[in-house]
């Protein structure tokens, strides 16, 4: 890292109690300089002043490195596999044993979009047949905010962008300027808010017992260094259920790749543990 965002690194753990050595540099150098430009100030050392001088500015600059951008059905390709190959497997899978519950964990699922992307498909798989399977799934974030907005499920019309419209009729309802989603849709999804770096759980406490079918952590761990990815995947490898898949951002192929995992299909960003 450049020398003088070292300063302001360090300045923001021992003024503002702001740890961040997790992030990876290149990240945290954007950050920093587009808070520079946010807030008009004209050079690293002028930012460093301001932060010396502005308690709250520590907060926004925290909260800027969480990115919270996400959207229904993200990767045509990626949710094409889930659709068409992984969650009908897992199905089959569930059908041939004494487990007949599908366990999904959504990481960092920001305001939503992919829990109730993944509750579509699985919904449309059961086809109104309440009795072909059960699935539950556990949809955190480290932001109580993001956390709010997903309970809550309404959208603008820019973040329906990938909904067909049978899709929108079907699982929306429109009100006033925003599209909320139905409340059927809500009942197998538990929200709640997960330090995925916290010391003591390895999944949410909500799911008791973590074995989950499928966890999806999709465009996160390139926003880390890699001994921080490190402790995020350890907690997934140990809360993926035997033949259990993870979900990741198409960018992020080589960090799995390097931490044991296969992609199963081809440019899917759909991967399994080698020896699992």
């Amino acid at each position: 890292m450049k020398e003088p965002n070292q300063h302001i690194a360090q300045l923001l753990m021992q003024f503002h109690g702001i740890d961040v050595s997790p992030f990876d540099e290149t990240f945290l150098e954007k950050s920093i300089q587009k808070r520079i430009a946010e807030i008009n100030c004209l050079t690293p050392e002028d930012y460093y002043a301001f932060l010396r001088k502005n308690k709250k500015e520590g907060t926004r600059f925290l909260h800027s490195l969480f990115i919270c951008y996400s959207e229904f059905f993200r990767n045509a390709l990626t949710f094409g596999v889930l659709e068409h190959i992984v969650l009908p497997a897992l199905i089959a899978k569930k059908l041939n044993s004494k487990q007949k519950e599908i366990r999904i964990w959504s990481a960092a699922c920001a305001a939503g979009h992919e829990a109730y992307s993944l509750a579509m498909l699985l919904e449309e798989l059961k086809n109104g047949n309440a009795d072909k399977f059960s699935y539950r799934i556990f949809a955190t974030d480290q932001s109580q905010a993001q956390i709010k907005e997903a309970q809550k499920g309404h959208y603008s019309d820019a973040a329906l962008n990938n909904i067909n419209l049978k899709r929108l009729d079907h699982w929306f309802a429109k009100q006033g300027y925003a599209y909320a989603i139905k409340p059927e849709l809500k009942t197998h999804i538990n929200f709640s808010v997960f330090d995925l770096f916290n010391q003591e759980l390895n999944a949410p406490p909500e799911s008791i017992f973590g074995d989950f079918d499928l966890v999806i952590c999709a465009n996160l761990l390139f926003y880390y260094k890699p001994e921080y990815q490190k402790i995020i995947l350890t907690k997934v490898n140990k809360c993926l259920a035997k033949g259990g898949f993870l979900m990741t951002g198409e960018t992020e192929r080589d960090i799995l790749s390097k931490n044991d995992y296969n992609e199963v299909y081809l440019q899917s960003g759909i991967f399994k543990m080698k020896n699992n």
